[in-house]
């Protein structure tokens, strides 16, 4: 697929790339250049959603004071 550059420095990825990254207006794209002038576009439109059940649940329950000592603790190492 080949796309046009404005003169802006613009592109518009064709519609058939849009749609396979699942890439909407608004989403944002990492651009990273590769040995050779290759360049890898990463999309960066996971919802924060999918990042619950990351990490285990706490065996209880924190108090914010319990968070404030850990972060203050945390930021000491």
């Amino acid at each position: 697929m080949i796309a046009t550059m404005t003169s802006k420095g613009q592109v518009t990825f064709p519609k058939v790339i849009r749609d396979k990254l699942k890439l909407g207006s608004g989403d944002k794209v990492e651009f990273t250049l590769l040995e050779g002038g290759k360049l890898l576009v990463v999309p960066m439109t996971a919802p924060v959603t999918k990042l619950r059940g990351m990490l285990p649940a706490p065996a209880r329950p924190m108090s914010l004071e319990e968070m404030e000592v850990g972060i203050i603790k945390g930021a000491c190492e």
